[in-house]
């Protein structure tokens, strides 16, 4: 049971949990198709967290063409390149399955402001730093397979 406890702390990522339940966000993640690599980003409303430990996800729920889509994504996944708070939302509820029944502006979420939000978003803008590093490589890969794809194609 030790082993697989210590092969878990190795595999978590640090300060992976910086934003929370009612918080809009932008999660980049990372998309193989064939031999190219690319990120996507997935904007939307933090609605749960689930289970414990490694195995721990979170649910993004986002309004696309007038369609609800979730998706759950795993905390410390490591094609999860970063997730960036874009506001922070006001909830007492630790699951806020009801925003699916909201319709319009019903469906908001308050915004937390005020000094507390602000020390939140510095400390989630100073995790996010390494990861915008990862990303700029990442892009710079893909534009460089993009150019030799080009250069063979002449």
């Amino acid at each position: 049971m030790d082993l697989i406890k210590t092969i878990e702390e190795q595999q978590k990522k640090p300060n992976a949990e910086c934003f929370g339940v009612g918080d809009t966000v932008k999660v980049h993640f990372e998309i193989i198709e064939g031999k190219t690599k690319r990120i996507q980003i997935y904007e939307g409303l933090v609605i749960c967290f689930k289970n414990s430990g490694i195995s721990k996800t979170f649910t993004v729920r986002k309004i696309s063409y007038g369609v609800g889509v979730e998706r759950v994504f795993p905390l410390n996944s490591p094609r999860i390149i970063k997730v960036e708070i874009v506001r922070l939302g006001k909830v007492r509820r630790s699951k806020i399955y009801y925003v699916r029944d909201k319709v319009g502006k019903a469906a908001k979420i308050k915004e937390l402001l005020g000094p507390k939000a602000n020390a939140k978003l510095a400390a989630a803008k100073a995790i996010n730093a390494a990861a915008d590093q990862r990303e700029a490589q990442i892009n710079a890969e893909h534009k460089a397979e993009e150019a030799a794809a080009a250069n063979s194609k002449k």
